[in-house]
C-alpha cells in the first residue's frame, strides 16, 4: 500500500513538471513576470527600405525574451514612419524611420513599452 502511494505522489509531480515545461515552451519564460501568450505582433505595411532615410541603432536595457523584444519592436512600430526590429542577442534595435526622430521621443517610447533606452548610434 506504500508504494502506490508513493507511485502516486511520484505520478503526480511528474505530470505538473510536464505542464509546466509544456507552458514554457508555448509562452516562454517569466523573465517578464508573466506567462502569457507573446503580444500579437504590429506588422509594418511599407517594407521598402528605400523609403527610410533615417537609421538609429538603439541600446536597450531590460530585454530578457522574445515578449520582451516583441513589446519594444511593437512600441515603435506602431509609431507612425517607423520600421524597428530587435536582435535580442545583443539587446539592440534597428530602427529605420521615415523622418528625423529625436532621443527624448525614442526614450519616451521605449519607457513607455517598460524598457530603458541606453544608447542611440
Amino acid at each position: 500500500m506504500g508504494t502506490i502511494a508513493i507511485l502516486f505522489v511520484l505520478a503526480i509531480i511528474v505530470v505538473c513538471a510536464i505542464l509546466s515545461i509544456r507552458k514554457r515552451i508555448k509562452y516562454g519564460s517569466s523573465c517578464c513576470g508573466t506567462h502569457d501568450a507573446a503580444p500579437k505582433k504590429i506588422k509594418v505595411k511599407d517594407k521598402n527600405k528605400a523609403h527610410y532615410p533615417y537609421t538609429y541603432t538603439l541600446t536597450v536595457d531590460g530585454m530578457h525574451c522574445s515578449n520582451c523584444a516583441r513589446r519594444v519592436e511593437n512600441a515603435l512600430n506602431a509609431k507612425e514612419g517607423v520600421w524597428a526590429s530587435v536582435k535580442l542577442e545583443n539587446n539592440t534595435v534597428l530602427v529605420r524611420s521615415k523622418s528625423q526622430l529625436e532621443w527624448a521621443e525614442l526614450s519616451k517610447t521605449i519607457n513607455d513599452a517598460g524598457y530603458t533606452l541606453i544608447e542611440l548610434v
